[in-house]
């Protein structure tokens, strides 16, 4: 963060949802707009409506983002590679939505190799899972033999779908699951699925990158459509990857 951070950024008041405009987010680092706030679902609701996300760790005070580039994926438009497809046809994991939301959001928790702590603090956990039994906050469990070993969770609103952080314990678990959502979420008619930061993991998978102005213009008009069928159902529609 830079020296002269508190000069720039916004702190905001708990008691009044307002954040800046997204292009008062910094550019080192990139994306930081603003500090402080709350993390209920209103302020949550409210953030990713205009592209905004907390992120931050245990010893820092609630940090808001909106980068640019953002990461995101077209679900209308992506394609999967055939080594991915042809791991899913052979049927060897099972795949499931919304059956262990606090198990994948403890799995997305757990350390990294090489890395310690976790940016999934307590309060952050709290939040989405408040979130989920909301019915905004939804997950994608990837199964192997009866035993979770991968999955994602995000937040839906609209027909926009904000992915947060997978994980995965077995080969492929976590593409897995991140191509049953695509394509379920494609099914129902989704626009847009937001990845925050790119990586090569997500790059993998089809994600690209997009000017903030960009992103912010195909959210506004995926927030406002109608939402996603609730409750999900157990476990995604058959035939999605049943074509060569």
């Amino acid at each position: 963060m830079s020296n002269n951070a508190d000069e720039i950024l916004s702190l905001l008041d708990p008691d009044q949802v307002a954040f800046p405009d997204t292009s008062a987010a910094l550019s080192d680092p990139n994306g930081l707009l603003a500090v402080g706030g709350d993390l209920t679902p209103e302020w949550l609701l409210a953030a990713y409506r205009r592209g905004i996300f907390p992120w931050f760790s245990d010893d820092q005070p609630i940090l808001w983002w909106s980068p640019s580039p953002r990461c995101i994926v077209r679900p209308e438009t992506t394609e999967f590679s055939r080594s991915l497809k042809k791991v899913i046809r052979q049927g060897r994991y099972q795949v499931t939505f919304d059956q262990a939301f606090e198990q994948v959001l403890d799995g997305c928790a757990a350390p990294r190799a090489q890395e310690s702590g976790t940016w999934i603090t307590q309060d952050m956990r709290e939040a989405y899972l408040e979130m989920h039994q909301l019915g905004h906050a939804h997950s994608v469990e990837t199964w192997l033999n009866g035993t979770l070993v991968g999955g994602l969770y995000g937040l839906a609103i609209g027909q926009v779908f904000f992915g947060e952080s997978m994980f995965h314990r077995a080969t492929d678990a976590s593409k897995v699951a991140f191509a049953y959502l695509v394509r379920q979420l494609s099914s129902w008619g989704c626009r847009l699925i937001d990845c925050q930061v790119s990586n090569p993991h997500l790059t993998s998978l089809g994600a690209i990158e997009v000017p903030r102005p960009l992103f912010e213009r195909l959210l506004q008009d995926g927030v406002s459509e109608p939402a996603f069928p609730l409750p999900w159902p157990a476990a995604p529609s058959s035939g999605l990857f049943s074509a060569p």
